[in-house]
């Protein structure tokens, strides 16, 4: 069949809207009629080149909600009709970290930059050529096809919008406080950016009962979200939200920082582990340019004062528990999703959406295929 897709011919390079072809799933496979794909800001990693892909063109997009419309062979987990939410980590349930319990780890990751199925075969082609799937996925696309693994069913009444973001953005965020950071009540914590993933780790600090959560953006659009979701304070920069939480722990500093600044550079974690007092935790949740290496801490007082630095994939949570979750939270009203939604784009717009995320309108963007397929 034919889909129109937005696709990177290279790297760095702007998205190019086009019809492409689309094979038919094969064994453990659905094909997806997507209904919104949020634009996460790790897609524009790939634009600008920060993160390669291996193989050129690439389709981009993996925080998605569709319909399945048809099954290939042996698929038990979904049917044609359901609703779904795409999982960027193809969790296999059988790998050491799958069986674990820590599917965000799960060795088929290793594919996110491939862009193969799973059975190392690709299902796009443009001009005679296999495109790679962001993450076996690609959700900038009208029609794609995704392991059955990827797929997460949810409730028919959920707006496809707000379930897109449950792909990534909400869990990433919500985990990295929940989860990476541990969280106590009574903690005073740090939010470093407070983007799509970082209003998620202000909600999550705040769920778990942190009772002063110190958001740190540069914009006043972003800031006065932050307060409205859960933020206690909220500071245009990082030093003065440090000496605030210095000015709450007699000059310990905070019980944990979450950096989930856009592109993480290595003056952030300086600043975000400056921000801690000893025995804290430093959540690096943020992606940064692939080559980039070093932490410039104190090696010293990193030994002496036990601090932790923390990476944090996914919000350390597996999709098929989180998705479910996240939503569970919304539908309650302990979650505020609705309001994270700057502007819906049509997929055409996609190179617009990028430009406005770079100049800080939005806090999530989100394609909206609703018009395409006549709002079903």
């Amino acid at each position: 069949m034919k889909t129109t897709a937005a696709l990177l011919w290279e790297a760095p390079g702007t998205w190019d809207v086009r019809e492409v072809d689309l094979d038919p799933p094969k064994a453990g496979e659905v094909l997806v009629q997507m209904m919104a794909s949020g634009l996460c800001h790790s897609d524009d990693h790939f634009a600008q080149g920060d993160i390669p892909f291996h193989s050129y063109p690439a389709c981009g997009g993996h925080e998605g909600a569709g319909i399945v419309r048809e099954v290939g062979p042996g698929v038990t987990r979904v049917a044609p009709g359901d609703h779904i939410v795409t999982s960027f980590i193809p969790a296999c349930g059988h790998c050491r970290m799958c069986v674990a319990g820590r599917q965000n780890l799960c060795d088929n990751g290793a594919l996110i930059t491939v862009g193969t199925q799973l059975d190392g075969t690709f299902r796009m082609h443009a001009d005679g050529r296999g495109v790679a799937q962001n993450a076996c996925l690609s959700t900038f696309s009208e029609w794609t096809v995704i392991p059955e693994v990827s797929a997460t069913p949810i409730r028919r009444d959920i707006p496809f919008e707000v379930a897109a973001i449950v792909g990534c953005a909400v869990p990433t965020g919500w985990g990295s406080a929940v989860r990476a950071a541990g969280i106590a009540a009574g903690d005073v914590v740090i939010v470093m950016g407070t983007g799509g993933i970082g209003m998620n780790a202000v909600q999550g600090a705040r769920y778990v009962g942190a009772e002063h959560v110190l958001a740190v953006d540069p914009l006043a659009m972003k800031r006065e979200l932050a307060l409205k979701l859960g933020a206690t304070e909220a500071f245009a920069d990082i030093g003065e939200a440090t000496e605030r939480a210095r000015s709450l722990t007699n000059g310990q500093g905070a019980d944990s920082a979450i950096v989930c600044v856009g592109v993480l550079a290595t003056e952030h974690l300086a600043q975000a582990y400056a921000a801690i007092r000893k025995g804290g935790t430093l959540v690096v949740t943020s992606a940064a340019k692939h080559d980039l290496t070093g932490i410039p801490v104190p090696l010293l007082e990193f030994t002496m004062s036990e601090k932790r630095i923390q990476g944090a994939l996914y919000g350390m949570g597996g999709p098929a528990r989180e998705i479910p979750l996240m939503l569970d939270l919304y539908r309650n009203g302990s979650l505020k999703l609705e309001e994270l939604i700057t502007r819906t784009y049509d997929l055409e717009q996609v190179n617009e959406a990028y430009v406005d995320l770079h100049d800080g309108l939005n806090v999530r963007g989100v394609v909206s295929f609703a018009n395409r397929h006549g709002g079903s």
